[in-house]
């Protein structure tokens, strides 16, 4: 039994933000609530376990976080990061789920490479789910057997990393999608419009020399799913939204009755193209960091619910691929361990969201969109959850990624995560917090 004491608890689905106790009993919620905590330390152990204690003064209590991109290079790729490491790096960065996309080697387009993922997985202490590859070879011309790969694990599709540039063959995956209630996640760059991916078409590009990625490439392909969203009815979600024209695309497409939720990533609401000038090909990713009208567009869009979901991109690559020059170094960043913290530094003190609206975008509505009973805390509800100081400073110093790949190592960040427990085990705690374990046959007076 763990019982998390005096915490500021914050559930988006109940809009509830008060100082509570909860009580986890095997991997489930079982009491929420004011000062309840003293009954289940009075009551007669019974023998069978102990009591974990945890003094959640001064924390915020949340359901665990829920990153619906990441890339953890596993299999094939696993220099860069595996399963068992990027789930590391999620618990210390409080998220309780993860979905994995599809780009690995092989890419996620059959049985077998899915049901490695979802073993893999369940050795690890987190949720790892796999969304499985929306063409054959991610090649963009024949669609899987989306059923099949359902049936075995599969909780949406994607081909991210590559744009599906044959709108035919996009509007059959989201009318399969549809009848299948799944979700599908678009990566959208038409390629034909970027001379070198990675960097914002403009001041920064013309600077350095290089052609860049102009936001019409992202433009052009967000406007299509859209309608094709809006006509199919199926689920989509816009993948790392960079561009203030996208935002103001997906507020028309919402408007006019299209299922669509749009992501963005910490370091697009962070960052704009002049980071590039100071983190070189640590600030290189697609899409990339744009200009800072486009991000105070991003911006604008978190605060109207235009984007619902903050999602990481978590792209680890080697030291050695990041080392090389800005137009052949790989694109993409690691985030899972400065995610919640980058939200709480540049969203929550600057007064953009409230922390109860950065919760929703990073727990409830990615459940939401993966159809999850996930993402809120209540009774009888699974006990995936993360314990947060929102107001403890600290410097971004190191990583349990195999990868350092990041624009922040180094930077001061509010929102320290102290605990994260998922399925009523703690997979990740900060040596600093505070713990208790009461032998089960011991009586317990509180004070």
């Amino acid at each position: 039994m763990i019982i998390i004491q005096n915490g500021r608890v914050i559930d988006p689905r109940s809009q509830i933000d008060a100082i509570m106790d909860l009580v986890i009993e095997q991997d489930k919620i079982i009491a929420l609530g004011f000062g309840i905590s003293q009954k289940f330390l009075s009551q007669p152990a019974d023998g069978s376990s102990d009591i974990i204690l945890l003094d959640a003064s001064g924390l915020v209590v949340a359901p665990g976080l829920i990153d619906v991109h990441v890339h953890f290079r596993d299999p094939g790729l696993t220099y860069k990061e595996d399963i068992h490491t990027g789930a590391r790096a999620a618990a210390k960065g409080g998220f309780t789920t993860v979905i994995c996309m599809a780009n690995t080697k092989p890419p996620v387009d059959n049985v077998d490479t899915l049901e490695y993922i979802l073993m893999e997985g369940q050795k690890t202490g987190i949720h790892v789910l796999p969304a499985a590859a929306i063409t054959i070879g991610m090649k963009g011309e024949e669609l899987t057997d989306m059923q099949l790969l359902k049936q075995h694990g599969a909780v949406g599709f994607t081909d991210d990393g590559l744009p599906l540039r044959d709108s035919v063959l996009v509007k059959r995956a989201m009318e399969e999608a549809a009848r299948l209630n799944v979700p599908l996640s678009f990566h959208e760059e038409d390629p034909s419009f970027i001379e070198n991916n990675g960097i914002n078409q403009g001041e920064v590009s013309l600077q350095l020399g290089i052609g860049g990625s102009p936001s019409l490439a992202e433009d052009i392909m967000v406007a299509r799913d859209c309608m094709l969203a809006l006509h199919t009815k199926a689920a989509i979600d816009i993948q790392h939204i960079s561009s203030g024209n996208s935002v103001r695309m997906v507020e028309l497409a919402k408007e006019l009755g299209a299922n669509i939720m749009a992501e963005v990533t910490p370091h697009h609401f962070s960052l704009d193209e002049n980071a590039v000038l100071k983190h070189g090909t640590l600030a290189k990713m697609n899409p990339p960091l744009r200009t800072e009208m486009d991000r105070e567009a991003i911006l604008l869009g978190l605060q109207k619910g235009v984007i619902d979901i903050i999602a990481t991109d978590h792209a680890p690559h080697s030291m050695a691929e990041k080392s090389r020059p800005l137009t052949e170094a790989p694109s993409g960043i690691i985030g899972l361990e400065t995610a919640l913290a980058l939200a709480i530094t540049n969203l929550v003190h600057p007064g953009y969201l409230s922390l109860m609206q950065i919760i929703e975008k990073m727990s409830l509505n990615p459940a939401r969109l993966y159809h999850l009973d996930k993402g809120f805390l209540a009774t009888g509800a699974n006990a995936d959850l993360v314990l947060f100081d929102p107001g403890e400073l600290w410097t971004v110093t190191e990583f349990v990624s195999k990868a350092t790949n990041s624009p922040f190592m180094g930077e001061r960040l509010f929102g320290k995560v102290k605990c994260t427990i998922c399925g009523g085990n703690i997979v990740y705690q900060d040596i600093s917090a505070i713990r208790k374990t009461i032998p089960c046959r011991e009586e317990f007076q509180k004070g």
